[in-house]
């Protein structure tokens, strides 16, 4: 009996996968939305911003814009615009985003990778493979990635995290550095790694300390016992103070910041507020809280200040012309290092287009303008942005 040949079955995948190709080759790519926000304005170094959308979780929806201080335009989504060889674009939960060198860096948590890009274009360059990624920080040739080493998910036996150490010229991981449970942000001072561990996938026995890593033997030396569920950090210029903040238990325990003397490595203090996001400007550590309160079972925010220098909370929060009222969940914060502005993210409701709102240092909105889903970190450039 003469054998059946199989070469036009061949033949026929062959076709259909190239014609899945075709498809995907001739699917649209959705072009940047572009708005003119303000007045041009020329400033001594820096030339605008990028800002990393979140996207709510599942849904594949991390998104990167840019604002252009010379033009006074925001363009909205322009990462699948300038790579659309890129499958599933920039993935899916955007945590955190940086410019160093002539890089820029978005770590994009539940799609598990570092995305390198050129910070000129925001064209792709590589990735890094790293299981739910958090935080990055810069120190020489290395940058340093928090993780939480394991799946998305609440276990009350999650492993340890750590620290992924990655050679900044050839993208590749070259040490890891084991330290508390699901790492968050980190900061560097004094030829030291400080990584803030929440403990957040082991409620309610979260984590309390703050690792400290040697960065001359990647080797992680002592841990601070601070508080609950630690969060955010921010350096003082000096790099002798280094505020962390605390969630709390979104209960009994309330969110709060508390301060470590770096050269001494032990907290000495804490600071009367509640914390979702901080950044520092001079003296002035800028503080949103956001915070559920049980007992009224809504959100009290405030905007405030804190003068590092003389050690008190300001009389007046930041936000001075009363539009806060418009805000409805504030997520992101930054402060751009040459004018002052304040600027300020809303996520709305985290599945619809947030907003971005820029006050002058006095406190008056500026201009506000819409996001992509969740706009959390802003990432200031002094290179010069191509734009299209």
């Amino acid at each position: 009996m003469r054998k059946r040949t199989t070469y036009p079955l061949l033949l026929l995948l062959l076709t259909a996968l190239l014609m899945l190709a075709g498809c995907h080759q001739e699917e649209p790519i959705i072009p940047s939305v572009k708005t003119q926000v303000t007045a041009p304005e020329v400033l001594p170094r820096t030339k605008g911003f990028f800002l990393l959308n979140e996207g709510n979780m599942g849904s594949n929806k991390c998104t990167l814009d840019f604002f252009d201080y010379a033009s006074g335009t925001y363009y909205r989504n322009i990462y699948a615009e300038r790579n659309p060889g890129v499958v599933q674009e920039l993935g899916d939960v955007g945590n955190d985003l940086a410019v160093y060198g002539s890089k820029l860096y978005a770590v994009v948590n539940c799609s598990h990778f570092v995305e390198v890009m050129d910070v000129r274009s925001a064209r792709h360059l590589g990735q890094v493979s790293i299981p739910n990624c958090r935080s990055i920080v810069f120190e020489g040739r290395y940058a340093y990635v928090s993780s939480y080493a394991g799946p998305v998910r609440i276990d009350p036996n999650a492993r340890l995290g750590y620290v992924a150490r990655i050679d900044t010229a050839t993208l590749q991981i070259t040490d890891t550095c084991t330290v508390g449970y699901q790492p968050e942000e980190m900061a560097i001072a004094n030829g030291k790694l400080y990584v803030a561990n929440s403990g957040g996938y082991r409620v309610p026995n979260y984590d309390t300390t703050v690792s400290v890593i040697d960065l001359s033997t990647f080797k992680r030396e002592k841990d601070i016992d601070v508080a609950v569920n630690l969060h955010r950090m921010v350096l003082d210029e000096k790099r002798s103070q280094l505020f962390v903040s605390s969630r709390g238990d979104y209960g009994q325990t309330p969110s709060g910041i508390y301060v470590i003397d770096t050269r001494a490595d032990k907290v000495t203090g804490s600071i009367p507020l509640s914390c979702s996001s901080m950044t520092l400007a001079g003296d002035s550590l800028y503080v949103v809280s956001a915070e559920w309160n049980a007992a009224k079972a809504s959100y009290q925010t405030t905007y405030a200040i804190y003068d590092v220098a003389r050690q008190q909370v300001l009389p007046r929060p930041f936000i001075a012309d009363g539009t806060e009222t418009s805000i409805d969940k504030p997520y992101g914060l930054a402060v751009n290092p040459d004018n002052g502005d304040i600027l300020v993210t809303d996520a709305a409701d985290y599945i619809t287009p947030g907003t971005l709102r820029c006050y002058s240092p006095q406190g008056k909105l500026r201009w506000s303008v819409t996001t992509g889903d969740i706009p959390s970190k802003i990432a200031f450039t002094t290179k010069s942005f191509i734009l299209q």
